[in-house]
C-alpha cells in the first residue's frame, strides 16, 4: 500500500497513477511494496527532520526512512516540494519529471542502490531514468 500525505499545499494529481508506477518499479527490481508513506513538505519541515535524525544542517530534496524486511519494502519517504521545484529549474527539466526522479530515488535506495561514489551515482541516475520512462509508458 502506498499512501500520500501533504504537509504543504502541493497535491499529486491522480495518485493511483503514481501508485501503479511505483508498484511496477519495485516489481521490476524483484521487490514488493508493503507500505510506503510519501510525505510532501517544504524545506523547513525537511530540514528539521534532517537535523533531528541525521544531524545534517543542510537542505535536501528527500529523506528516506527504510524499515524494509527482506524483499518487502516498508518506508517513510519525505520530499521537499520546494527543493524539487528549485532542482527542476536548475536542471532545466519540468517539475513532474524531477518529482518522478526523486520519488524513484527513494525507492531505489531502499532496494539497495547507493549514490555515495561517482560510480554508484552513475548507476543511480541510469536507474532513475529507466524508472521515469516506465511512468511515461504506463500513462
Amino acid at each position: 500500500m502506498i499512501e500520500y500525505h501533504y504537509e504543504t499545499d502541493f497535491k499529486l494529481d491522480k495518485e493511483e497513477n503514481y501508485s501503479s508506477w511505483l508498484n511496477n518499479l519495485a516489481s521490476s527490481e524483484g521487490k514488493t511494496i508493503s507500505q510506503i508513506n510519501y510525505i510532501f513538505c517544504d524545506d523547513s519541515y525537511l530540514l528539521e527532520l534532517n537535523i533531528k535524525h541525521l544531524n545534517h544542517n543542510t537542505l535536501t530534496d528527500i529523506l528516506t526512512f527504510d524499515y524494509a524486511v527482506g524483499s518487502d519494502i516498508v518506508a517513510d519517504i519525505f520530499i521537499s516540494v520546494e527543493r524539487v521545484t528549485d532542482n527542476a529549474e536548475d536542471l532545466g527539466v519540468i517539475f513532474e519529471d524531477e518529482l518522478l526522479r526523486v520519488m524513484a530515488h527513494g525507492v531505489l535506495h531502499i532496494i539497495g542502490y547507493k549514490d555515495k561514489t561517482a560510480e554508484e551515482s552513475v548507476m543511480m541516475r541510469e536507474k532513475e531514468e529507466e524508472k521515469i520512462k516506465m511512468f511515461h509508458v504506463e500513462q
